[in-house]
């Protein structure tokens, strides 16, 4: 059996593309009120302005290209059996090949039915206006995962980390539940990996590596020492 390389990303990753993130110095929230923008409740007071918003990350997400960082995950795949969880709502490891990719809060690059979480839609990067309507008649909306919404897709990742043989952290500060909540599931068998030049939210045990770099520096190292590692297994 492949050895399972399991990977969780944050917006870190996307940032070394040049997309900004939402918390540190200079990043989205510092220009955006979180809870008119980012909340089920601000979809309902004003989806114009909702709307507004993820057209603008739409477009710029599509400008972005992979980086270092995505790419050596993508390639890890001719050694390993990989999956990706990312928190981010960009296709960066789609485009950079990556196969096997779990979105914990969405897709910027489709549009869903504000009434049916089933009816989702490729739209590119096109934007999303108001009037526009999913099959079942009801306004479409960005099919991500705003706050006070749940996260559908924990539910079946806690399983990927517990059987993972190799887990890596890289390009989130550990400061978004629940995402964050993941590190706790893996196995004390596991070698496990935090590349992020900065501190986390969070202690982690003693068995864990901290590379503090970038994940467009730290993750190409990383990929190829465990390319030479299992290599010589």
């Amino acid at each position: 059996m492949a050895t399972r390389l399991v990977v969780l990303t944050g917006s870190g990753i996307s940032r070394d593309s040049g997309l900004a993130t939402f918390r540190e110095s200079g990043g989205l929230w510092e220009n955006h009120d979180i809870e008119e923008v980012a909340s089920i409740d601000g979809w309902y007071a004003n989806k114009q302005k909702v709307l507004a918003f993820y057209n603008d990350r739409r477009k710029q997400a599509a400008l972005a290209k992979p980086n270092s960082g995505h790419k050596a995950l993508s390639a890890l795949e001719s050694f390993f059996d990989v999956t990706i969880i990312t928190q981010n709502v960009d296709d960066l490891h789609e485009r950079a090949g990556s196969e096997k990719v779990v979105h914990l809060h969405g897709l910027l690059r489709e549009a869903k039915s504000e009434k049916n979480d089933s009816i989702v839609i490729d739209i590119g990067s096109d934007s999303i206006r108001l009037g526009d309507l999913a099959s079942d008649g009801e306004q479409l909306r960005p099919n991500v995962v705003w706050f006070g919404e749940a996260v559908p897709a924990m539910q079946k990742v806690p399983e990927i980390v517990i059987n993972a043989d190799i887990f890596i952290v890289t390009g989130t500060s550990l400061a978004v539940y629940p995402a964050a909540s993941l590190v706790h599931y893996a196995s004390e068998h596991a070698e496990k990996y935090l590349v992020d030049p900065g501190d986390v939210e969070i202690t982690l045990p003693d068995d864990w590596t901290h590379i503090k770099e970038g994940a467009s520096e730290g993750l190409p190292k990383l990929a190829d020492q465990l390319k030479k590692t299992y290599q010589t297994k």
